[in-house]
């Protein structure tokens, strides 16, 4: 392994290269839509300075949360995926693989499909009451399969806790299977618009409540940046470095789960960018320290994201592709040349 003093001087122009990329694509997210908004007007509508009332209501009301909520969603999703990549040592272990999606998605399905017929709301696809059930619902979920986890973490080994959490992911997708057996068409309808996942209905309200959340788990994340490269080296390894393995292990599953559970509930579940964001990483900065990886991971997240939603909103046209759709176009290829590439070098 290279010195992780020297990596970081090294990756620092490609990093800079990645936060401009984000800064740039963060600005056409702004601009493109089903109405163009010039550049200059975007950043006069920034800094308060638009002379077109019109568009600056368009960029900062609508375009500018949904910008910041994919930005911070893409961030945190590949850094998770990353940390679960790291703890399992799995290539295709990615943010979702404790259940957490699973019942943020079981929370949502029983207020969505459960509820009784004079919740007309419901009918038509989510109003803003029952928005914020979905949300709340989506969050019970996603920290109860966290409880669920963490109690286990004690008791079982790593392999363990990866087959218990696809275990609870089958439990939970049975019972939402079973929701929509009996579920009237529209309510149907109104789950599975949320299965697609979007950026697009996190308002300025509820990006106050997500941000710090994932700044938190962002900021966990970062502190453990040593002691996950010692953790690739394995268990036994790690104790003998000094690394307080199963302290590591708590904390790792920690920041998944809030990086994770926060995003699903306000996104909805929105697949392969943690999975492939962080081979992305790897392969452009030819490193296994976190102190680089965790860094690129996030700001890769964050421009895919940022690359997912403006394709999904179609610019120049009224129509809007499910965020799902577009991610999973752009993240199959990674993790296919993933298998591809280790299955030719024995490692499958």
């Amino acid at each position: 392994m290279n010195d992780p003093a020297r990596s970081v001087p090294r990756a620092a122009p490609r990093l800079a290269a990645v936060l401009v990329g984000v800064v740039a694509l963060f600005l056409l997210d702004l601009a493109l839509g089903s109405a163009r908004v010039p550049l200059a007007e975007v950043i006069r509508a920034l800094l308060g300075e638009s002379t077109r009332p019109e568009w600056s209501a368009i960029v900062l009301h609508f375009r500018l949360p949904r910008a910041l909520t994919a930005l911070l969603a893409g961030a945190a999703l590949a850094t998770a995926g990353l940390l679960m990549q790291t703890l399992f040592r799995n290539p295709l272990a990615g943010p979702y693989v404790l259940g957490v999606s699973a019942g943020a998605s079981l929370g949502v399905a029983l207020v969505v499909l459960g509820v009784g017929a004079g919740s007309a709301g419901l009918l038509t696809g989510f109003a803003v009451g029952e928005q914020v059930a979905a949300v709340t619902a989506a969050a019970v979920g996603a920290g109860a399969a966290l409880g669920l986890v963490l109690l286990a973490s004690r008791r079982v080994s790593v392999l363990t806790l990866l087959v218990l959490g696809l275990l609870f992911g089958y439990a939970a997708g049975a019972l939402v299977t079973v929701l929509l057996h009996f579920a009237v068409a529209e309510r149907v309808r109104a789950y599975v618009v949320w299965t697609f996942g979007s950026f697009g209905g996190v308002p300025w309200r509820e990006l106050t409540v997500l941000a710090p959340v994932l700044g938190l788990g962002l900021v966990l994340a970062a502190t453990l940046a040593k002691p996950l490269d010692a953790l690739l080296l394995g268990g036994a390894q790690a104790r003998a470095l000094g690394v307080a393995v199963e302290r590591v292990r708590w904390l790792t599953l920690v920041a998944t789960a809030l990086l994770a559970g926060s995003v699903t509930a306000f996104c909805g579940p929105v697949g392969f960018v943690g999975v492939a964001v962080p081979h992305l990483a790897r392969g452009l900065f030819r490193t296994t320290h976190h102190r680089v990886l965790l860094p690129a991971t996030a700001g890769l997240g964050a421009l895919v994201a940022l690359a997912a939603d403006l394709l999904a909103q179609l610019p120049g046209h009224d129509a809007v592709l499910p965020l799902n759709a577009v991610t999973a176009l752009l993240g199959a290829p990674v993790v296919a040349a993933v298998v591809l590439r280790r299955r030719v070098d024995g490692a499958f």
